[in-house]
């Protein structure tokens, strides 16, 4: 069994690519925390300044450090400078051996299949190189679109936790649960 916090994930497939978050990927990732649609069904709040999002770059990599959450940007294979979308793994539960992901990409990208090559890599690097077995993610209800990437990428829905989480931004919410484990593949 290994462990997700280890080193930070260098992530390929035919079309996107998982890395780390660095100074120069700011333009994008404000790109993506200003934008109000993005927050619809996750948690917090839109970022209104640049100077927000540089600091959040930092923040990343302390919160790697102190191994509470990876973050990653999301790019196209064919262009992996320009981050379009921030992938995460959080929770990690070495007794269960399970982490959760998110993800959440730059609106002009949503619709193209990019969200479900980005759970692909994450689910390949957690089950092959960190040897995790369960995998899972929370969607808001009215979320219909990561509910299909999430069902489209093998996850079992398991239920809604009713009124379970306090997400900022939304209050009290009611939660689907999908789960992928090891022995589903």
């Amino acid at each position: 069994m290994g462990n997700p916090y280890d080193k930070v994930p260098y992530m390929v497939t035919d079309g996107v690519i998982l890395r780390k978050i660095v100074a120069s990927d700011l333009d994008g990732l404000y790109e993506i925390y200003s934008n109000e649609n993005i927050f619809t069904y996750i948690p917090g709040d839109v970022k209104k300044n640049k100077a927000t999002v540089e600091h959040m770059i930092g923040h990343f990599e302390r919160d790697f450090n102190k191994k509470k959450v990876i973050f990653l940007g999301i790019c196209l294979a064919k262009s992996p400078d320009e981050i379009i979308g921030v992938a995460e793994m959080f929770d990690y539960d070495d007794k269960v051996n399970m982490i959760t992901i998110g993800y959440r990409l730059n609106e002009g990208f949503w619709g193209q299949g990019i969200a479900k090559q980005a759970v692909k890599a994450m689910v390949d690097y957690l089950f092959e190189t960190v040897m995790i077995n369960r995998i899972q993610a929370f969607v808001m209800v009215a979320n219909e679109r990561s509910q299909r990437v999430l069902q489209k990428s093998g996850f079992k829905k398991e239920g809604i936790l009713r009124q379970a989480q306090y997400w900022k931004g939304k209050g009290v919410v009611d939660l689907e649960v999908y789960s992928l484990l090891r022995s589903d593949l």
